[in-house]
């Protein structure tokens, strides 16, 4: 009996180290998985980014007028004057806050307007700011009016000013801020208030980037992203990319993705025009809601006039989305104009879509190309 007992202690003994063996097993194996690193599409954004001006392709009159005063603040040892940041989306104006930062050897903290829901977000950011860090804030013209006013002595006078307590026994309060340098990027400058955009010293532009610029920057990322491209594949990308880095690096990752499940280890030509296909792009980068859009005011409307809120229900698309994501580029290729009466259909727009043009609306539209 008493051989037994022992013999199902023992049993039971082994039992539990045995099990206790396999859950510490079973927590190495979570743990090393847990450590185990996998890229997302947004670390490839990130290692794509470049950290130096002399990196940075494109954007000359800006990048040579920021190296310019990057280089007088550092001799005074001072920050860098107050920068806005403003032109299209995709076109690199977080990348090249990152620059500046960098280049002036200060940290960098990244936030966005909307966010910043209370002053008291702000503040907090403020009052943890080192001597000439960097505060970049995107979509700054998206602010709260209230958290907008806090910048101001920010900006100025490098104070924190608030107001303490309440009716008669209320006080102004000053703290004082280690100097620092705002950097703000908006797609819309005219939403800006005339008081926030004042304060800024240095204003930069950013235009759509040329062909030579696009492809520079292709190969620079294929290079990064260790694919083999060729020119003729690289100039098809460059021309369906709109103008716009962001585009250009979304284009060559899809059609990676084409070159590998395709079995082949270089982007041709041929590969890149038939990824393109697949993902409903033209030789000028127009997609499917770019063509329904101009085939709507053509076909539905007669060419226009017709105002955005009617083509945008013709389409099944939001009034903003038609505003701010494709209109801009269809202006831009002349396709498009915008009149008090709404949205015509231009003569370059007939051409690329091979519509008949008659010659009294061919003489109404040539009013628009003047």
């Amino acid at each position: 009996m008493e051989n037994n007992l022992f013999k199902s202690t023992a049993g039971n003994a082994a039992e539990r180290a045995g099990n206790k063996k396999i859950k510490n097993n079973i927590k190495n194996d979570i743990k090393n998985f847990s450590h185990t690193k996998t890229v997302s599409d947004a670390e490839l954004e990130n290692k794509l980014r470049p950290l130096k001006l002399t990196e940075y392709i494109g954007q000359a009159p800006i990048k040579n007028s920021i190296e310019v005063y990057i280089q007088a603040a550092k001799k005074r040892s001072e920050p860098l004057d107050h920068v806005l940041l403003y032109g299209p989306p995709g076109l690199g104006k977080t990348t090249l806050s990152i620059i500046i930062a960098n280049e002036m050897g200060s940290n960098i903290k990244i936030t966005s307007g909307p966010v910043l829901s209370r002053a008291a977000d702000l503040a907090g950011i403020l009052t943890n700011l080192q001597a000439n860090d960097v505060l970049f804030i995107d979509e700054i013209h998206r602010l709260n009016p209230t958290v907008e006013e806090i910048l101001y002595s920010a900006m100025e006078d490098y104070t924190l000013d608030f107001i303490s307590g309440k009716g008669a026994g209320a006080s102004n309060v000053r703290i004082p801020l280690k100097p620092f340098t705002l950097i703000g990027a908006t797609t819309k400058a005219g939403n800006i208030s005339a008081p926030l955009r004042d304060r800024f010293g240095v204003l930069g532009r950013l235009e759509p980037y040329t062909l030579e610029e696009l492809s520079a920057i292709i190969k620079r990322n294929a290079k990064i992203l260790n694919i083999d491209t060729d020119e003729n594949s690289v100039l098809e990308i460059a021309k369906r990319s709109r103008g716009t880095p962001r585009v250009a690096n979304r284009i060559l990752k899809r059609i990676r993705d084409y070159a590998e499940v395709a079995g082949s280890s270089k982007i041709t030509n041929e590969i890149a025009k038939n990824s393109l296909n697949i993902m409903n792009m033209d030789e000028l980068g127009l997609d499917n809601i770019d063509r329904l859009i101009l085939n709507a005011i053509i076909d539905k409307f007669n060419g226009g006039p017709v105002g955005v809120e009617a083509l945008a229900a013709s389409i099944g698309e939001d009034t903003h989305t038609v505003e701010d994501v494709y209109e801009p580029y269809l202006i831009r290729l002349g396709f498009i104009a915008r009149s008090p009466r709404g949205r015509v259909a231009l003569i370059g727009a007939y051409k690329h879509l091979h519509k008949k043009i008659n010659k009294k609306m061919a003489e109404q539209l040539s009013f628009y190309e003047e």
